[in-house]
């Protein structure tokens, strides 16, 4: 079995199909690779979807509309590299909109419950960098965001 067949399923109550439409928007679109709905006689209501396959941003999602006894956490997030601060920006503005909820550190919830971190990719060698005290400041700063700064990141590593 190869690595690329491996697909997050999501669990929500019943608007997996409001949120595949909200991702979409987001992201630009979204590809509906597979879906089922339920049968009249269900635990939900017929015609209601039951579970769908599709592919968000080159990534397969898998989605389920299976009731209110799970609920989605921040165990579970979808990591989002964004290069420009107006992206991030972006990114941010969209999924907290409607009832999301701005976390740390470029953490966030959406309005269905879904984590996610929308980051930039230069976080990382920011982070990364051998001079300790570079990499120290980095993280004092990030620790101190809501969403992600890539200025103020990078004025803290460079001790500004």
């Amino acid at each position: 079995m190869s690595a690329s067949r491996i697909t997050p399923c999501l669990w929500f109550d019943d608007d997996a199909e409001e949120a595949i439409t909200f991702y979409g928007s987001v992201f630009g679109g979204v590809e509906i690779l597979e879906s089922s709905r339920y049968p009249d006689g269900g635990p939900i209501p017929g015609g209601t979807l039951l579970a769908a396959t599709f592919e968000l941003a080159g990534q397969r999602v898998m989605v389920i509309n299976g009731g209110p006894m799970y609920q989605l956490t921040e165990a579970f997030s979808f990591m989002v590299p964004a290069d420009t601060q107006d992206e991030i920006d972006r990114l941010w503005e969209r999924l907290t909109e409607d009832g999301g909820e701005p976390g740390s550190c470029g953490w966030l919830k959406d309005r269905f419950g879904l984590s996610w971190q929308i980051v930039p990719p230069i976080l990382g060698q920011l982070l990364g960098d051998a001079d300790p005290e570079k990499a120290g400041r980095t993280m004092q700063a990030m620790l101190q965001m809501s969403k992600l700064d890539i200025v103020a990141l990078r004025a803290a590593h460079d001790g500004g």
